[in-house]
Order: structure tokens, then sequence, then C-alpha cells
């Protein structure tokens, strides 16, 4: 019984569809401004094994097209009409990543067989712990980081368990967003419960089952068409967090060796950061085809093939080594609260190595960083308000093919931006500045996306703002083909007073009443030599002022008078510049080059080799040993060079700390 590619696609348009009337309901019934207007949720319909085979297109998260529920499906006992399912724990089957996100799914019967589940997961604005919002860099552990249920039934044989939105309502912050949140789930599952029984009468119960099957055998073709156009090879990227803790931290690098072979991808990130003892752990249980490592491939065969099916089926043609007691697969009870942060990185990792082996067909570095902002304060009335008030991030990187977008785009355009209005009607506070960051953008022949600021003012006493994913203070999306770095991010609290405080990626800021908090997303790298980009569109820059006049003649050498090119100066000033002949493919920006000129590529492979040798309880408090030694011996030029000094500096924490050097030989003669 098969299906030719129209008939497939028809199937295809009708799971789609019913999806993204799961998503209609959930935006229209939900309460919080989290799901209702930034719509960090999705919705996902799967086979009975748990594979995603539809999901929106156009609404929700993007980053969980490929998502498989299969190992929570197998962790509850059985399934009856009328059930409904629910977790919110990373380490249950590591499908909710962090505790906020509450997973439910739902089984679909028709004529009294189980043809498929309806499922999503929603971000709760809060779910308790130990600050609002319960996320920080500042936690250490899973247990701080809010309420967790292990996958169980919510809803039986239709009956709603009160008892468990009391437990939830009692445990945080906003009880009333929680209840109406979770009710909105409920009817999106509804949704789509009705929708996929209409799709099984469409279509015939035994044709809808093969039709599911052939929609992801479908898929894993289109993507192995897509990776077959990618030269065979070994591609290696890393990039950095600013900060691998919240105090004292150090950069955190996410490293990737990418090999392809005739359509068939390996992701290898061994060398990537140890477990950390902050939140930014993405808890992956070591799948190899965990969602999160791979949304980067997802974007880039969705860029390649906008015709892309897309569901499990594209995931196939990859698998990852994700090693044990990394910052990418660790060992509970790590936090993982702020694992949103880490999987920004993973996605620039990701376009990096692609770059390498696409260097015309793929754009330069997206902003990346990206601030949520929260804010939890009183109203008139003494009652206490959180909501979410938005993103704050940047633009998309320069291309072949243009500009980067400004303000959004990328990796970051699933979240959607909160209108000042709503904002100001939701929590008592005044927007005083929303708007794009002029300069911002990485220069070019076609420049990265300008990044996102938004300025706004407090009223009551004890207002806390949080900011989640906080980063970019230092590093900078990357340019290439001779295109600059974008402006990294900035946050400050009352800037231009004399109190003016340089708040970097603090995430938790106590405010006074009448306190002004600034934060500015970055931008996105430049593509392309900034000094062949056309006089005209560096005009039309100026004029809009998304570049200053000073950058317009430092960067792209083009002299603007008047509001109007002077021809004869620019000529001038850009003969005296000539053009770069063989430029670098990427272009960092100071601070990773200061870093990588310290930090080689031998000198990371040294310290994973040694770390990989002791336990992971170990290894986050030995890396900060080996850095801060590394700086003392090149500050007294001491530094043997290469990875002998690595290799010398970890010989002696092994001497000083007799515990470690036991356990050490006896996990070698346990091998």
């Amino acid at each position: 019984m098969n299906f030719d590619k129209s008939e497939l696609q028809i199937l295809a348009n009708y799971c789609v569809a019913a999806a993204e009337s799961m998503a209609y309901t959930l935006i229209r019934t939900a309460h919080s401004t989290f799901v209702k207007e930034t719509e960090d949720f999705s919705c996902t319909i799967m086979t009975p094994d748990g594979l995603t085979f539809a999901s929106p297109r156009t609404l929700g998260a993007t980053w969980y097209a490929g998502l498989d529920y299969g190992p929570l499906l197998g962790m509850v006992d059985a399934y009856a009409p009328g059930d409904v399912c629910f977790t919110n724990d990373a380490y249950s089957g590591y499908v909710a990543t962090h505790t906020p996100d509450v997973v439910m799914w739902k089984p679909v019967f028709y004529k009294g067989e189980l043809i498929c589940f309806v499922g999503g997961h929603i971000h709760n604005t809060d779910m308790g712990g130990a600050v609002p919002a319960s996320l920080s860099r500042t936690l250490t552990e899973i247990h701080q980081e809010g309420l967790r249920f292990p996958p169980m039934k919510v809803v039986r044989a239709g009956q709603l368990d009160e008892s468990l939105l009391k437990l939830i309502e009692i445990n945080v912050r906003a009880p009333e967003q929680n209840r109406g949140d979770l009710k909105a789930q409920l009817a999106s599952l509804a949704t789509g419960e009705r929708k996929m029984i209409e799709v099984a009468e469409r279509f015939g119960l035994d044709r809808f089952k093969l039709g599911i099957e052939a929609l992801l055998d479908y898929s894993e073709q289109q993507a192995k068409a897509v990776a077959r156009t990618i030269p065979d090879g070994e591609y290696f990227f890393a990039d950095y967090a600013d900060e691998d803790a919240a105090e004292d931290g150090r950069p955190m690098r996410v490293a990737l060796t990418l090999q392809i072979e005739d359509g068939d991808l390996r992701f290898d990130f061994t060398g990537s950061d140890p477990q950390l003892s902050s939140s930014l752990n993405v808890p992956t249980g070591g799948r190899e085809r965990h969602v999160l490592p791979l949304v980067g491939l997802n974007y880039i065969l969705y860029t390649l093939n906008p015709d892309l099916l897309l569901n499990a089926g594209m995931l196939r043609i990859a698998r990852c080594v994700l090693p044990e007691g990394s910052v990418l697969n660790p060992q509970p009870p790590a936090a993982v609260g702020m694992r949103s942060l880490t999987c920004m990185v993973l996605q620039t990792v990701v376009f990096g190595a692609f770059s390498r082996a696409l260097p015309e067909r793929l754009p330069a570095c997206p902003s990346s960083g990206m601030s949520i902002l929260n804010v939890k304060t009183m109203d008139r009335s003494g009652k206490s308000v959180m909501a979410s008030i938005g993103p704050i991030g940047g633009g998309a990187g320069g291309s072949a093919g243009g500009d980067g977008s400004d303000a959004s785009g990328a990796n970051s355009a699933f979240l959607r931006n909160t209108p000042v209005e709503i904002n100001e009607i939701e929590v008592p506070i005044r927007i005083l500045k929303y708007g794009m960051v002029p300069d911002s953008g990485g220069a070019g022949e076609y420049r990265g996306g300008l990044g996102t600021v938004m300025e706004f003012q407090v009223y009551s006493p004890n207002t806390l703002v949080t900011a989640r994913n906080r980063d970019k203070s230092h590093f900078a999306s990357w340019g290439i083909r001779g295109g600059q770095a974008g402006r990294s991010s900035t946050f400050r609290r009352n800037p231009g007073t004399p109190g003016e405080e340089d708040l970097g990626n603090t995430d938790l800021v106590p405010c006074k009443p009448g306190d002004v908090i600034r934060c500015e997303g970055g931008g996105g790298g430049g593509y392309g030599d900034p000094l062949v980009r056309a006089p005209s569109k560096v005009l039309d820059d100026v004029r809009r002022g998304f570049i200053s006049l000073e950058n317009a003649k430092a960067l792209y050498g083009v002299v603007v008078r008047n509001g109007e090119i002077d021809s004869d100066a620019t000529t001038d000033l850009r003969r005296i510049r000539p053009t770069q002949t063989i430029p670098a493919h990427f272009k960092h920006g100071p601070t990773r080059e200061a870093h990588e000129a310290k930090w080689t590529d031998v000198r990371y492979a040294s310290l994973t080799k040694h770390l990989s040798s002791v336990p992971v309880s170990w290894r986050f408090f030995l890396k900060h040993k080996v850095f801060d030694e590394l700086d003392q011996r090149i500050a007294d030029g001491s530094a043997a060079d290469g990875p002998a000094v690595i290799d010398e500096i970890f010989a002696g924490l092994v001497q000083r700390y007799p515990e470690l050097n036991t356990r050490r030989e006896a996990a070698t003669t346990s091998l």
C-alpha cells in the first residue's frame, strides 16, 4: 500500500493543520504572557511509539520538530481513552528539559485502537523553587529549580486530578497563571485528539497507520538528499558562553567535530566543558538523537530545503556523541534550568561547523545571546504580580543573499515580542524605550542584523527583575568571509546617571522604586568585506539611524556629509584601504581572539583528556584550578608551550589532592 508524493503531502498537510489548530487553541486560551504572546510552547502529534510526525510550522517553539516522546510513553503503565499524562522532570525520559517546561501527552483512540498521541509543552512563568521564574545560573542542583513531577496521569478517563492542581498552586508564585495555562494545554490536546480522529476517518485506519510512518520515511529521504549535497569530510568548530558560573565564572566551551559521509552525519561533542556546578547543563541522557543538540541541524536542513517535512524522520541521518559527565550530558542532580543558554551556543557551534563545509551557502552567526525578561513586583493594591515582558535579543547574520534581519531572526525568530501596551497592562512598569541598537550589527558587504533594546522603570519596592539567559556580554557573534563580529550585549541599571551600574550577565536584579533597567541585545555577524558594501546601502543605514556617521567612515569607508555621499572622499578613503584579498573565514572579535591565544585547541584537548580521567564530581572544580594556574604561569612567564603546561598543572593538582589521586587509581584498577 504505497503513497505517491502528492497523496503523502496531502496527509502531511492535514496533520500539520491539526497541530496548528492545537497551537491556536493554546494561544487563545492561555493565561500567561509567555505562552499567549511570546509563544514558548510546542504542539506535537506522534506515532504510538512517540516519534513526532507533525508539528506547527508557524506557531510556537521551533526546537521540537524532531522530538521523541518514546522514553516518556513507557513510564506510564497503561493508557485508556480520556487519559492525559504530564511531567516536568528533566531526568525522567529527557523530554521536559527544565522544570518550567510542563510536557503533556494524550492517547488518541479510534475504533478502540490507539492510533497516535497528541502532546506538547508550555513554559510556565514560575514553578516555584529558590528564585522567581524558577531559573538562574546561581542555582546548583535541580532541587532548587522548582516543583517536579515524574511522568503520571493528571486526567484519568476524563476526570481531572484536582489534588495535583492544588499541589502546584501552593508551590508556585503565580498560581492563577499556572492553572489557566494547564487548562489551556488540556484544551489544546482535546483539539488535537478531535482533529486526528477526523484525519483517520478521512484516510481510513489502515492507510492512516501506514501514512504516518511514510511521513517519517519521506522526511528522512529529504534530509539525506540535502546532506549529500554537503562535501564529505571532518569539520571542527567551538564556541563559548561568557561564563560557566554566576561567581568567578570562566568561559564555557562547546566543541563539535562534525563528520559527514554520504549523507550520514556524526556530531561528536567530545571536548566540550565538563558538567557544571551552575545551571547551564543540558540534560540529554546521552541519547544519540536527542532533539536539543540537533536543533541547529534542523535549521540547516530547512534552510537548504524549505520544503522539508519537519518531523523526527529528518534526524535519522544524524547521531550524537555526548560524553557522560559533560555539560551536554550531566548526571543528576545537576541543575539544568538555564540549558537554553547552552542550547544557543550549541546551535552556533553547529552553524560554524557547517559553515566550514558550505562557506558560500550559509550566513554569519546570529546574535544568539537572548535575555528573557521577567518582572516580579506589586500593583497599587499591594498584590504580587509576576509576568514575562518579552525576549531581548538581536538579529540574524549577514549572508551572500543580503543583510541579516534586524532585531529578530535566525535561531531566535520563534520567540515573539510582547507589545508595549500589553506589557504595561500586565505589569505595573513603564517602558521608556523599545527599539533597535544602532551600530550593533557586524560590518560586512552584507551587515549583521541589529540588536534590540528595552528600557523600563519600576515603581514598587522589592521588585525583582530576572533576565534568563544573559550572555554575550564578552564574546560576540562571529562574522565570516571578511565580515566583522557583531557588537556584544549590555545590561545596565540606571543608565546615564551617576549611579549607573553595569550588570554584565547578572540574571537576578533587585530594584527600588524609580530604578531604570536597560537591556541591549547583541548584533548578528557580518558577511563579506565591508569595504565592498554598496555606498548607497551604507547611506540608507545612516539615514535610518542603523549606522552612525563615524562607523560609516571607519568601517565601510563611506563619507556622508549633509545627508549625502561625498563620492570623491569615499573613493579616496577606499583607495588607501585596499580590500582584503584572502580574509580569514571567521572573525570572532577581540575577546575570543585573546582567549584562544591562551587556550588553544591542543590545550583544550589536554584538559579534556585529564578531566575525563577523574570522577564527575571533581571536574568543574579542577577546570577552574587549571584556568587559575595557567593565568598565573602566563603572568610570570613560566608557562610551557603547547599542551605541556596543562599536563604539568594537572600533575601538580593530582599531587595536591591525595583523595583525587586515590580515586584515579581506583578507576584505573576497575578498568
